[in-house]
């Protein structure tokens, strides 16, 4: 038994494909299945099902894949402890964001972090939290930018900052005449979300339970946008399909938002999210992730509050709370 092995095997359970585990291991198909029916001959057991298109782990298979994982990642630890005693912030930092998180804190963080740590570029990988949770688990990412609630055993997670949510309407809506509003008032609208998987559509139907309902009897094209970027459905608010709920780093400034796009806050208790920091236990850089953290807190992001470790909730280091106007 091989490390290489066990890397095959986990790459094919990751892929649930031969094909696809070949290419993401750099080896023919070929020499990937001969290494994996080797793997299985010598433990005696029947890893995966193999369908047509797709294979499926056994149940004896979901067991050894979770340890080989695990070994895989003590590998990792054991390389990493040896270069310790080096230049803990020297070396690529692999990081994971959340869709809606990325496109905002990275313009931000990585030329604060590119000054506070030059000699640690980041490897950066845009994601869903479910298959940011996995790359994670799986040791091919060092940290992920997540939301909370996030519970993985094994994973420490830092609240990092809380950003308050926006209501994002055309410039020349009604609610526009208000100066705070309601998520009641937004569900009335034709309210335009983002598609099932992502995390921030989530919290806002938890939320607003009624802002489903609201999107589900909107118009076909609303109803089309559902699986959009942040990005695509401020696009379609300028220009006027209908409103949207964003977190306020999201609601942005551009050439045409102050003429076609107008944004207002939310009356108390106003909705938001805790935005974190997330790695293994076992991640042995601690200095790369405090750096990382620090470089967060020095981006100034001028609508969310920072949190300082140790702080309780009601205690974030407040850097500029007001939303876009």
């Amino acid at each position: 038994m091989t490390l290489n092995e066990l890397r095959y095997m986990v790459a094919v359970a990751r892929e649930r494909h031969f094909g696809r585990a070949a290419d993401a291991c750099h080896i023919s198909q070929p020499s990937l299945s001969v290494a994996v029916r080797k793997l299985e001959d010598e433990l005696g057991v029947t890893l995966f099902e193999r369908g047509h298109g797709e294979v499926t782990l056994t149940p004896a298979g979901e067991g050894l894949v979770r340890q080989a994982r695990r070994v895989l990642d003590e590998v990792g630890v054991l390389r990493e402890m040896a270069t310790q005693q080096q230049d803990q912030l020297s070396g690529p930092l692999r990081l994971g964001a959340i869709y809606t998180i990325a496109p905002y804190l990275l313009p931000e963080l990585i030329p604060v972090l590119h000054e506070d740590a030059p000699e640690m570029p980041l490897v950066i990988e845009e994601n869903f939290t479910a298959r940011l949770r996995d790359r994670l688990k799986e040791g091919e990412l060092d940290a992920i930018v997540v939301s909370l609630p996030f519970d993985e055993p094994g994973v420490v997670t830092l609240p990092l900052y809380d950003e308050p949510f926006v209501a994002v309407l055309p410039a020349a809506h009604p609610l526009r005449q208000e100066k705070t509003l309601t998520l009641d008032r937004m569900a009335d609208a034709t309210l335009l979300l983002l598609g099932a998987g992502h995390c921030f559509r989530d919290q806002v139907l938890e939320l607003c339970p009624r802002c489903l309902h609201s999107a589900e009897e909107a118009g076909s094209t609303s109803r089309n946008l559902q699986g959009s970027s942040l990005e695509t459905i401020r696009h379609m608010v300028a220009s006027g399909v209908g409103v949207t709920i964003l977190p306020c780093t999201a609601a942005g400034a551009d050439r045409y938002a102050q003429r076609l796009l107008a944004v207002r806050r939310f009356a108390e208790p106003v909705p938001s999210r805790r935005v974190a920091l997330a790695w293994r236990a076992s991640f042995p850089r601690p200095q790369a992730i405090e750096a990382l953290r620090q470089a967060v807190l020095e981006t100034g992001l001028s609508c969310v509050r920072f949190i300082q470790p140790g702080q309780r909730d009601g205690q974030a280091a407040r850097q500029g709370t007001a939303a876009p106007e």
